[in-house]
């Protein structure tokens, strides 16, 4: 698998889930990007979205054909006509407010996709378009974000990744790496460990002299 060299991660303030800021790293940069790309400064306290983009194939996106079902207000306004676009409007602004949402959602599936249509002609909702790689193979996607703390980064969602339900062909072998992966990401888990091991190292060393006495 290739990571795409559209893959990117951006600050975001509150309530976006995407940053216009000069502050953007790219993951897997083009040797056009190397060119592009600013040295930039992390601070304590920041969020950075993190948009992932692997494929089996060149690593190089296009916009597939095929049509999406997630989409996302924007800050437009307009007057819609029509009953049908006026209640689903509605719904997503009550429902998902300026956060991206999918047709799935919504009990009556084919009567959103009605009032969809006026939404996204005059730019009330933008799409979130299918990917695919330039060779034809596909695109998976995974986004999650990141905090800047003054002990170490934070990731705070993205989902959970079960390795017992996926095979590969490939496997770490070097022990450096693996004994980094056995580390648990939590501070507090490792915290709790250490007071533990302290615990049972005073309680032995209790039992020793007890014994001698």
């Amino acid at each position: 698998a290739v990571v795409s060299t559209q893959s990117t991660g951006y600050e975001i303030k509150r309530y976006q889930t995407e940053g216009a800021t000069d502050k953007q790293i790219v993951l897997n940069p083009s040797e056009a990007q190397k060119k592009e790309i600013k040295n930039m400064e992390f601070a304590v306290h920041e969020v950075y979205a993190m948009d992932v983009f692997v494929t089996t194939g060149s690593g190089k996106m296009k916009e597939s054909n095929v049509s999406t079902t997630v989409h996302k207000r924007s800050d437009e306004m307009y007057s819609l006509k029509m009953k049908a676009s006026r209640a689903f409007f509605s719904d997503v602004c009550n429902r998902f407010t300026m956060m991206p949402f999918t047709l799935r959602a919504f009990e009556d599936e084919k009567k959103a996709k009605m009032g969809l249509k006026e939404c996204v002609t005059h730019e009330l909702l933008h799409p979130y378009p299918v990917q695919q790689d330039s060779d034809g193979k596909p695109v998976a996607q995974f986004k999650y974000t990141v905090l800047v703390v003054p002990n170490g980064n934070i990731r705070i969602n993205g989902g959970l990744f079960d390795p017992s339900l996926f095979k590969s062909e490939h496997k770490i072998e070097d022990k450096e790496v693996l004994a980094l992966l056995a580390q648990s990401a939590n501070r507090k888990a490792g915290g709790k460990k250490k007071k533990k091991k302290a615990k049972s190292a005073a309680e032995e060393a209790k039992s020793e002299a007890a014994a001698e006495n």
